[in-house]
């Protein structure tokens, strides 16, 4: 099992920008010191607390500061750009990395940002697909461009100049593109089966009691049949909020029993968003538990992996034992109220927790 990075991210509103940028990009810098195989970045248009705009920007940045991590987008919100610019600025950013670029994809999940773009009542679904089709032939294709659809039009027929190089748009790093996946926050998400259709990769997200896990994965696999394509749980990415500490009392506390943890307010954000949406399902471990019975204390009894080395690597074989194999395990970052608590947590995982953990899914298969 390999070990990966995510933030969202979930900053408090007082912070400084600044300074949670620098923060967000330190982590990945850390991580890909300890050797986190890959790390991804979520965006958002009109949020101050998850505030990074640009998950592609915020990956550029970064290439001149990492070398080995594989950096990714959680995701590129389709509909709300346009196709051409996409395209040309994930190529621009996977030559960057030299081929370190994951491209992450969705439709967007954020009711300001689907407002503020005006596409409230937009088949965004559809969007999404038109544009991730346009992007392939845009990667595929050489000039001149005519490229129809419902959304966007792309074409360069009229202006076309090969002579000096005008007309045609630059290509990935990695051929014939970056790795392209996508995110499932539903228990049941009919998304997964289009995905695998596809034979993109599944990232299963962080917030999902791991009782619906096995029926994402269903799902994908379902996808993957129909589209003739092999299901690899290689290519299975599980997220889950996890903190180590040296004992179990500080992880205890730092990791959502405290007032001030930043695992507590991170999820007192996100289930706040949730609830107002009426998409609380994927923490309950019965659908028809009533939101009522979803605590911040049930979330940290059943969804966020916490404590001490040895209490973690627990925690993560026996979500192994309840789904199986799956390729990479991401670690959620959370805001550094304590900066040196969360370095340690990061490298516990890297030295101590996941060479634990894979000599014991080690000593499993031999034993079988």
């Amino acid at each position: 099992m390999k070990l990966g990075f995510f933030i969202m991210p979930v900053h408090p509103l007082e912070r400084n920008y600044a300074e949670t940028l620098r923060e967000d990009r330190e982590a990945f810098i850390l991580a890909d010191k300890l050797g986190y195989t890959e790390g991804y970045c979520g965006e958002h248009l009109t949020d101050l607390a998850e505030n990074i705009p640009s998950s592609l920007v915020f990956c550029a940045s970064l290439a001149g500061f990492t070398s080995k991590i594989k950096l990714g987008t959680a995701v590129v919100n389709l509909p709300f750009n346009h196709p051409l610019l996409v395209a040309t600025q994930a190529a621009l950013i996977d030559n960057l990395l030299e081929g370190r670029l994951l491209l992450g994809i969705g439709a967007g999940v954020l009711r300001t940002d689907m407002e503020a773009m005006e596409q409230l009542d937009a088949d965004r679904g559809a969007m999404f697909a038109e544009a991730i089709d346009h992007i392939l032939k845009l990667w595929a294709g050489a000039a001149p461009y005519n490229i129809a659809g419902k959304y966007w039009n792309i074409s360069t027929a009229k202006t076309l100049w090969p002579e000096i190089g005008l007309g045609n748009v630059v290509k990935p790093y990695q051929k014939p593109h970056p790795p392209i996946l996508g995110t499932a926050t539903d228990p049941d998400s009919k998304g997964l089966i289009a995905l695998g259709r596809r034979g993109w990769w599944p990232v299963s997200s962080h917030f999902l009691h791991r009782n619906h896990l096995l029926s994402q994965w269903s799902n994908y696999a379902k996808g993957c049949a129909e589209g003739g394509h092999r299901a690899d749980r290689a290519n299975w990415r599980v997220a889950r909020s996890i903190f180590v500490g040296d004992d179990d009392k500080i992880a205890r506390a730092y990791g959502g029993d405290d007032a001030r943890s930043p695992y507590r307010f991170y999820m007192n954000q996100l289930t706040a968003k949730l609830r107002k949406g009426k998409k609380l399902g994927g923490f309950k471990e019965r659908l028809d538990m009533p939101d009522e019975a979803l605590t911040l204390d049930y979330i940290f009894d059943n969804v966020v992996i916490r404590g001490s080395v040895n209490r973690v690597v627990d925690g993560i074989l026996s979500l192994h034992e309840k789904i199986g194999e799956f390729g990479t395990l991401l670690y959620c970052g959370k805001d550094w109220v304590d900066a040196a608590l969360s370095r340690r947590s990061m490298e516990l995982m890297a030295e101590k927790v996941m060479p634990a953990v894979n000599a014991a899914i080690g000593k499993r298969a031999a034993a079988e």
